[in-house]
């Protein structure tokens, strides 16, 4: 047997808050198992090689890790289908996360001046805020009942029925992965799986993965999201040729299959 660890970052920007994994540096306990050959025979990551909060891993342990990102569940997102309640000019699912809050009152709630703009997802109301921090205390302190006190608002299903049946759909990344730029959420590909149209805040890792204004839309300014998304709206054959684009490139790398025939090729290497 091989045993794959997720590792976290070496240096968190997030490890204050409450049910946030620590930073591995100051995590002695994992630390002593990883020197040990306790912790695991493979470490892996979502993050980039070169994300600044994975430095001093590999010299402060004498290991190395794998990048294995994010991806898509084909199995259900590719078969998406055009549903009218779900039709809308814009639409974004996920939670209400409080850093992202900034962004969606510069960004995206002044969009409903001109567009039918849908939200969805958790803590989008006072009353689910308030459970989603009863939640989190109960996942801190597991308590049965708090701890999983909210349930989704979408399946996957509909989620994806919701990116196919918007002319564009948003995505929004916490402000640390905009600054560090070496992971993406798994919206990422699930929009352009499910034969939605993406538009992104500006996270550099994802033009690694995808060619902008081609197999997907970067906004990497402010003025720069409105025009692009203005654009779009009024150019529905322009977003067509990305939406095929994208939707080929998730198919050919971006699938959880992809990621398992990684740490497949992994695997073969290490025990060879």
């Amino acid at each position: 047997m091989v045993l794959f660890t997720k590792i976290d970052f070496w240096r968190s920007p997030i490890s204050k808050r409450i049910n946030e994994a620590r930073s591995l540096k100051y995590d002695t306990e994992s630390r002593t198992l990883m020197k040990k050959g306790l912790l695991g025979d493979v470490y892996f990551h979502v993050v980039e090689q070169e994300d600044p909060r994975m430095e001093g891993f590999e010299r402060e342990t004498g290991q190395t890790f794998h990048t294995i990102p994010l991806a898509a569940d084909k199995t259900v997102l590719e078969k998406s289908v055009f549903q009218p309640r779900f039709q809308a000019d814009i639409s974004f699912v996920g939670t209400y996360l409080s850093d992202k809050r900034r962004f969606f009152k510069e960004y995206v709630f002044p969009l409903r001046q001109c567009y039918d703009l849908r939200l969805y997802g958790q803590d989008w109301s006072a009353g689910g805020r308030m459970a989603g921090w009863f939640q989190r205390a109960g996942q801190y302190f597991n308590i049965p009942g708090f701890r999983s006190l909210q349930k989704p608002k979408l399946t996957l299903e509909e989620e994806g029925h919701v990116y196919i049946s918007s002319k564009i759909c948003l995505n929004v990344h916490e402000e640390y992965q905009r600054k560090f730029g070496g992971d993406c959420n798994e919206r990422t590909f699930k929009i352009p799986m499910s034969g939605g149209f993406e538009i992104t805040d500006d996270v550099s890792c994802i033009r690694k993965y995808f060619v902008n204004d081609k197999e997907i839309v970067i906004a990497a300014s402010k003025p720069e999201w409105f025009d692009k998304i203005d654009f779009y709206i009024r150019n529905p054959n322009k977003r067509s040729r990305i939406i095929d684009a994208g939707k080929k490139k998730v198919l050919e790398q971006h699938t959880y299959h992809h990621r398992v025939g990684r740490i497949l090729d992994i695997y073969n290497t290490f025990i060879s």
